[in-house]
């Protein structure tokens, strides 16, 4: 299990392996459980084994879908968690879940035994990629066609509504741009 989960970061030898299992936790959630509220400091980064989560901003009228993660995937608030600030979002389980989670703590842990482990800043480019899609002027099918390519489970996960919340396009837009494909 941890092989595959350390794979796409980097290069890690065999203790390097034991020694992660030593130091993350697994952890169960069920559907509308929340994994981090807002005004808390973001603490962990989690790695979902199985599930899904949708980050969000409470809103007057309805939410604002912030971020959408499926499993196979690092998940975390980027902001709260480097600056070790209060959290502007939520992250609630959209289905029962199993992640990983790795605090910050043990994170540090890592790093002093094994110096592999600053490979592990690469889970924290994440938020540049996000940020670089919402600054770029995309028409709604370039976002679809991005979360296409980066985040094919998500339309067979999250209803059309979530999906144009976090595309930040109309669900009518959304279903349109769907319905042309």
């Amino acid at each position: 299990m941890t092989q595959n989960i350390l794979r796409d970061i980097g290069q890690f030898s065999e203790a390097d392996l034991i020694l992660f299992e030593n130091y993350v936790t697994k952890r169960s959630f069920n559907k509308n459980d929340l994994l981090l509220k807002e005004r808390e400091v973001c603490r962990s980064a989690f790695y979902i084994l199985s599930g899904s989560f949708y980050q969000f901003q409470t809103g007057e009228i309805d939410d604002t879908i912030v971020d959408l993660h499926v499993h196979s995937e690092w998940m975390f608030n980027h902001t709260s968690f480097i600056n070790q600030s209060p959290s502007r979002t939520s992250i609630k389980a959209f289905t029962g879940s199993e992640v990983i989670e790795l605090t910050l703590d043990k994170l540090h842990e890592l790093i002093i035994q094994s110096a592999a482990f600053l490979q592990l800043a690469r889970i924290f480019d994440q938020a540049n990629t996000r940020i670089h899609f919402f600054d770029s002027s995309l028409n709604p099918v370039q976002k679809y066609n991005y979360i296409k390519e980066a985040k094919p489970l998500l339309s067979q996960v999250f209803p059309v509504k979530m999906i144009a919340s976090y595309l930040k396009i109309a669900a009518e837009t959304l279903s349109r741009v769907r319905a042309n494909y």
